[in-house]
């Protein structure tokens, strides 16, 4: 051991134990302290965590009993439902019979897999995860039989939990139920995750577990959710702020004696092992006191002139570290969570600026309507204020057409190389340049050709311009582009995707005519602006007149050909702002924006003329040889608000005028004359869909 360490250590046992000691006897005093004033704030935590939680099983319960007076009011129950959930005094409430038939049920009730806790009862479910807080009450007639139930439901989530942190004051609160991540008002899942482990544990529920005090609260009938409280002892700052003083003197006064003992003799060597020790624990700004002009002295300033070079190029390395990352944290972040292309483009150019150290950067794409231009598309930095929309380029010319036409990436400066390469007018000008092609990575199946870029086809290219410095751009920023020209291609491919996804899901497969399902948002969305602006929407509900006859003659692959021809001529006859639906089967909807009655009459006019007047032609595919049918339709039409108060309604009331049609003798059209109750077919319908009200129709 060296003499200066010898002598510190001598000196420091004799005047620092003392002191040392006297501090861990009140450090154990002060643990003592704050673990009786922890466990006294997890009494009264416990005691307003169960009041709070008594009192939404209360108010659960008072909204139960306020839904189960109206059972038996089949038509005010679902409303009631509803203002229950709009309320917020409830996430979700649900009526059933005591057959277990919902009779009417509103708002977002758990996943069937989530355990519900049930006020009232000690022992709530099987063991799962706790994802609401229930109350149930029994509907019984005057003989005391039950009739049924109502079921409400409050979400057990990150704001009930934060609800009762707030309500325990200063404590940590945990739902004890098996989800992988506790659902807890820790700010940290690992932190939560330990503190159910300790109050699982064999210790005392007052007990310090992982730096914190715990306590569990099991599930009782007034409290059925378990949960664990936590909270940390109570510091005592005054106290502890007197022994960290009381040391940090002693010390100075033993450090302070021990260098001004071993100065004459080590202080060099010792500043200079410091020095080192202190570069290769991480502190590069770490410097050594250079004394007299001597061997020793030569040795510090070799020393500080190393530390210094190495902390700049290690502070350099951090940053261009630090930049990549946060480019990359939101580049991926864009890409997971938006479908916004031009947000998604713009974060991929700028990263592609950022990590290549570019002054500009932009992004061309291939102009659908004009596949030979490409069109500015995101940009940033572009000089003189050019705009990215006024960036219009065609293959072949200027360097992003060059790239675009031969699909090769090209670098390099303006004017100089074996091929002198400029930008057009329209393109960004520059001194040196990286442009790379962006390709197509797999091919989409949708009916626009130009939307469905077949694998490795041309969707535009990316480019950047200048580094800054003046540098020229090298091969590996032409791999990193190349990286970012993927993510690009990726991002478009999403998006065309996305479309073609959301197309799919709400049209007809076989007439290409929207589907019941946006007829239901539609025929929503129209009815609320109609009673907004108090102006009226018109439905008209059209059906095959004898259709069977059809399928039984000539084979469903003719009749296919029959609906997907009538759908065509639905189609020619309503205006651009009308709306035609497949309604199930052979029938059909045509939804009207702002149609009186005598405006819908005209278009079902029209319509039953246009399917009349010329027979429908069957392909020889379907039936063997060409050949031709009569068809009729019958229709019928309503009216909003003349004919109904709400879309269900005037539905119905445009389904039972086409069952007048149909009475009257087809080929014609009937207008709703009242307001109209829900048919039992179309109740099946809205229930089973399409097939279902296939079956109850008889016509």
């Amino acid at each position: 051991m060296p003499l200066r360490a010898r002598l510190t250590a001598a000196f420091l046992i004799v005047v620092l134990g003392p002191v040392l000691l006297g501090a861990v006897f009140i450090g154990s005093a002060v643990s003592t302290v704050a673990s009786g004033r922890a466990a006294d704030r997890l009494d009264s935590a416990a005691a307003a965590v169960r009041s709070t939680v008594a009192a939404g099983c209360d108010r659960l319960t008072s909204t139960a009993d306020a839904v189960a007076l109206l059972y038996g009011k089949s038509a005010q129950l679902g409303s009631a439902a509803r203002r229950v959930v709009d309320a917020d005094k409830a996430a979700a409430v649900r009526v059933t019979d005591h057959h277990g038939t919902v009779l009417a049920e509103a708002g977002d009730r758990p996943p069937a897999k989530d355990v519900s806790a049930r006020c009232g009862n000690a022992d709530p479910a099987d063991r799962g995860v706790v994802g609401a807080l229930a109350a149930r009450v029994t509907v019984r007639d005057s003989s005391g039989a039950e009739r049924g139930t109502v079921d409400v439901w409050t979400a057990v989530d990150s704001s009930f939990v934060d609800r009762l942190a707030r309500a325990a004051g200063r404590v940590d609160v945990t739902v004890d139920d098996t989800r992988r991540v506790p659902l807890s008002s820790f700010p940290r899942a690992k932190l939560a995750t330990e503190s159910l482990a300790a109050a699982r544990g064999s210790q005392p529920a007052e007990t310090a577990s992982t730096g914190r005090y715990v306590r569990e609260l099991a599930a009782d009938r007034t409290s059925p959710i378990p949960l664990v409280l936590a909270t940390q002892a109570p510091r005592m700052f005054s106290l502890y702020a007197m022994l960290i003083g009381i040391v940090v003197v002693a010390a100075a006064l033993a450090v302070g004696a021990a260098a001004w003992l071993a100065r004459s003799t080590t202080r060099p060597l010792a500043e200079l092992a410091r020095g080192a020790d202190a570069v290769a624990s991480g502190d590069l700004g770490a410097r050594v006191a250079v004394h007299g002009n001597d061997e020793l002295a030569g040795v510090a300033r070799t020393f500080n002139r190393m530390a210094r070079e190495t902390e700049g190029y290690v502070s350099a390395l951090t940053a261009s570290r630090d930049q990549l990352r946060g480019q990359l944290a939101l580049l991926g972040e864009t890409l997971s969570s938006t479908l916004d292309l031009d947000r998604i483009l713009e974060v991929i150019v700028d990263t592609a600026m950022a990590v290549t150290s570019a002054r500009a950067g932009v992004m061309v794409l291939v102009d659908p309507d004009e596949p030979e231009v490409l069109y500015g598309r995101a940009g940033d930095g572009l000089p003189d204020g050019l705009p990215v929309s006024e960036i219009r380029v065609r293959l072949g010319e200027g360097l992003l057409g060059r790239v675009a036409a031969d699909g090769q990436p090209r670098c390099g400066r303006v004017g100089s190389g074996g091929e002198a390469i400029a930008p057009t007018t329209d393109e960004p000008s520059c001194t040196t340049y990286l442009a790379v092609p962006v390709r197509a990575v797999t091919g989409h199946p949708v009916e626009d050709p130009d939307l469905a870029p077949s694998p490795g086809a041309l969707l535009g290219v990316l480019a950047i311009y200048d580094r800054l410095g003046g540098d020229d751009f090298d091969d590996t920023d032409v791999s990193t582009l190349r990286t970012f020209a993927g993510q690009a291609a990726v991002a478009v491919s999403n998006v065309l995707s996305h479309r073609e996804a959301q197309r799919l899901s709400l049209t007809d497969p076989l007439t290409g005519l929207w589907n019941y399902r946006y007829l239901q948002v539609s025929l929503a969305r129209e009815v609320e602006r109609a009673g907004r602006f108090h102006r009226q929407a018109a439905v008209i509900a059209i059906d095959l007149d004898r259709f069977k006859t059809v399928n039984d003659t000539f084979g469903h692959p003719a009749g296919d050909a029959v609906l997907a021809e009538l759908s065509g001529r639905l189609t020619s006859v309503i205006r651009e702002v009308d709306l035609a639906f497949r309604y199930g089967g052979e029938e059909f909807v045509v939804l009207l924006p702002e149609a009186d009655v005598d405006g819908a009459s005209r278009v079902a006019a029209r319509l039953a003329a246009a399917v009349r007047d010329a027979p429908m032609t069957i392909p020889a595919s379907a039936s063997g040889e060409e050949t031709t049918v009569d068809v009729t339709v019958s229709l019928g039409v309503a009216v909003f608000p003349e004919h109904g108060e709400d879309g269900a309604a005037v539905l119905s009331a445009a389904d039972e005028a086409l069952y007048a049609a149909k009475a009257a003798g087809r080929d014609t059209w009937r207008v709703a004359t009242t307001h109209s109750a829900m048919p039992t077919d179309l109740q099946v319908f809205l229930t089973f869909g399409p097939l279902g009200s296939q079956h109850a129709r008889k016509r």
